[in-house]
C-alpha cells in the first residue's frame, strides 16, 4: 500500500489491519501450486528457466511481501516506513506487468490451439491487477478505497497458484479450472457480504467480481472478440522472447 490514507494517525484498529497476515497464506499457496513445475526443479537440478521467469517469481514475491508488511506497518503506526515501502510499488508494478507479458509470450505460441483464448487467461489478470492498482493509487489518501484496491491486487495472484495446486493434487483440468473459479467467486462474494454495511469503498469488491464474471464468461464459452483475436496475432508476432 502506497501511502497512509490520511495525514493524521489512525485511531484504533482498522478493519484491514489483519489483511497482511492473511496474505501469508498466498505465499504458501504459491509454493504448493508452483512446486512441481518450478520450485522442485531447483532441487532436481533442472531449473533452466529463462531470465523473465525468475524476474516474474521475484517481483510477485516482493509484491506479496508488500501486501503483508504494509497493513501491519499501518496497524503498528509506523506510517513513515509504510510510505517509504509503498513507493517501491511504483517500480514493482511495471516489472510485474513486463514479466507477465514475457512469460505469456513464451508459453503461448501462435500455433497453440485456441491461442487467443489461452492468452486471455494471463491478460485477464493483468487487466484486473491494473484496475485495482489504479484504484489504490488514485485514492491513496482514502484508506477505505486504497486498502481495498491493494487487497484486490493480491487476490489476482490466487487463481494462477490455486488452479495449479488443484490440478495436480485434487482434480485434473478442466474440473480444476471450474473449481478454482468457484473458489474465487465465493471469496469475493464473502467479502461483499462482510462489507454490506459499509458506506464507502464496498463497491470495489463487487466491481472486481463483475470483471471476473465477464472475463471468465468469455474464456469458458470461447467468445471470440475480433479486436482481441487481432491483438493476439500481433502479440504472437513480436520478437520479444
Amino acid at each position: 500500500m502506497i501511502e497512509q490514507a490520511q495525514s493524521k494517525p489512525i485511531k484504533g484498529k482498522h478493519q484491514f489491519a489483519l489483511s497482511g497476515y492473511y496474505f501469508i497464506a498466498l505465499i504458501v499457496l504459491a509454493l504448493l501450486g508452483f512446486w512441481p513445475t518450478y520450485f522442485s526443479r531447483f532441487f532436481s537440478g533442472t531449473a533452466d528457466f529463462e531470465f523473465y521467469v525468475y524476474l516474474h517469481a521475484i517481483v510477485v514475491l516482493l509484491w506479496i511481501l508488500l501486501l503483508i508488511t504494509q497493513p501491519i506497518l499501518v496497524a503498528k503506526k509506523h506510517l513513515r516506513w509504510h510510505r517509504l515501502l509503498g513507493n517501491f510499488s511504483y517500480l514493482l508494478f511495471p516489472l510485474i506487468f513486463t514479466s507477465v507479458i514475457l512469460v505469456s509470450h513464451s508459453r503461448h505460441p501462435a500455433s497453440e490451439q485456441d491461442f487467443d483464448m489461452r492468452l486471455l487467461v494471463p491478460f485477464k489478470d493483468l487487466v484486473i491487477l491494473s484496475v485495482a492498482y489504479s484504484i489504490a493509487i488514485f485514492n491513496r489518501h482514502s484508506i477505505e478505497l486504497h486498502a481495498r484496491g491493494m487487497i484486490v491486487t493480491g487476490l489476482v495472484f490466487i487463481e494462477p497458484a490455486l488452479i495449479r495446486f488443484i490440478n495436480y493434487a485434487i482434480v485434473p483440468f478442466p474440473t480444476a479450472y471450474f473449481l478454482t473459479i468457484a473458489i474465487i467467486f465465493s471469496l469475493l462474494i464473502t467479502l461483499i457480504f462482510l462489507e454490506r454495511n459499509k458506506t464507502k469503498g464496498r463497491w470495489i469488491f463487487s466491481f472486481t467480481l463483475g470483471m471476473y464474471v465477464v472475463m471468465h464468461t468469455i474464456i469458458i464459452f470461447e467468445i471470440r472478440i475480433p479486436l482481441w483475436v487481432s491483438f493476439a496475432k500481433w502479440f504472437a508476432s513480436l520478437p520479444i522472447t
